[in-house]
């Protein structure tokens, strides 16, 4: 670990907005709605959809005058182009003015666009210090071949940080204390390259279905980690034979609150170990569509769980660690990268 990370991860406070790849919605809903619009990273934004399919994302200000663009103040989508609703000068997907209602366009006239990616149909975008551009990239879209569910997303807002909420990846000791699991192992050290890290690990849970039925659950783990806004975890349920995948996202919204966006999947359950829990009675393609539901509803309870905490700590530069504590302090060094402006500071300082 270098001097200037370690530095980095003892500092007194967190930048609220480090820098990376965050959701903000999905194609589904952009397409339901034609023009989103909401607050990221402390300023308003709009997401809209052009005429052949493809995803804008631009700060909610119009060059022309500064009227909002949102559908809070008139703003639409017409045609794929965004009608600004002050003096209705049209956008196409690049921010670039294209056409206004009594004149030629004003070329100088451009949205303030940020670069996009879209995985699973979960779109998200690039939050750069200072404007950067996108310094690595999100990790390919994992393989669907149409053994897997459709999406379920359960979203959860509240006051924290996209650093303090991914370090339960390595926070290990916290599952048996907070959410009453058992035989929790990492066996394997957290790995590191670059933005990319990789956290494995096994537990066991006992959990209530319908508060009736109660399921002993054996499960393995690996978390990969993409900056601090783009978790992707694979679970096995080894004594069913189940296999999940889940996105944990934290967005933040203005400097305060952030949002927590937990997206299940669940693949084709084909022959269940344990024919009941594994729903092996019911038509083969209606099981993983149930199973996605439970493991959905179980990870939003760990999330509301966590939140209670979250939401009330403290970022404790210098923590106090014990053994069990896990990787946290080589998790901490590793969201030096992200904070840019820092690492700019400590260099000038040395």
């Amino acid at each position: 670990m270098s001097t200037g990370a370690r530095e980095l991860a003892n500092t007194s406070s967190l930048p609220p907005f480090p820098e990376g790849w965050y959701f903000l919605a999905t194609r589904q809903a952009v397409e339901k709605s034609k023009l989103l619009e909401q607050t990221w990273m402390g300023q308003n934004i709009i997401i809209w959809c052009d005429a052949s399919g493809r995803i804008s994302v631009a700060r909610s200000v119009c060059p022309h005058l500064g009227s909002q663009l949102g559908p809070a103040a008139g703003g639409r989508v017409v045609d794929g182009r965004l009608v600004c609703p002050f003096h209705g000068f049209q956008y196409d997907a690049d921010g670039q003015c294209v056409a206004t209602p009594s004149a030629a366009p004003a070329r100088s006239a451009q949205l303030s666009v940020f670069e996009t990616r879209e995985l699973n149909g979960l779109i998200f975008a690039w939050w750069g210090m200072d404007g950067r551009p996108p310094q690595w990239h999100l990790p390919a879209e994992p393989p669907d071949a149409g053994e897997w569910s459709n999406i379920q997303i359960r979203t959860v807002r509240f006051p924290g940080h996209p650093q303090e909420t991914s370090e339960n990846s390595v926070d290990i000791a916290h599952l048996s204390h907070v959410h009453g699991y058992g035989n929790v192992t990492n066996e394997i050290p957290v790995s590191i390259d670059g933005p990319y890290l990789e956290s494995r690990f096994g537990f066991s849970t006992t959990r209530k279905i319908a508060k009736i039925a109660r399921l002993n659950l054996e499960v393995t783990a690996i978390a990969r980690v993409t900056g601090l806004g783009y978790s992707y975890v694979e679970f096995q349920e080894l004594s069913i034979g189940i296999d999940a995948r889940l996105w944990v996202l934290a967005t933040p919204v203005d400097g305060t609150l952030i949002d927590m966006s937990i997206i299940s999947q669940v693949r084709e359950i084909r022959s269940p170990k344990r024919r009941i829990a594994g729903l092996g009675f019911l038509p083969r393609r209606m099981r993983a569509p149930i199973m996605n539901k439970f493991v959905a509803d179980l990870q939003i309870q760990d999330v509301h769980q966590d939140v209670v905490v979250w939401s009330r700590k403290q970022y404790v530069p210098r923590p106090k660690l014990a053994r069990s504590d896990g990787e946290v302090m080589k998790y901490r060094a590793y969201c030096a990268q992200f904070y840019p402006d820092l690492r700019q500071c400590e260099s000038t300082a040395r």
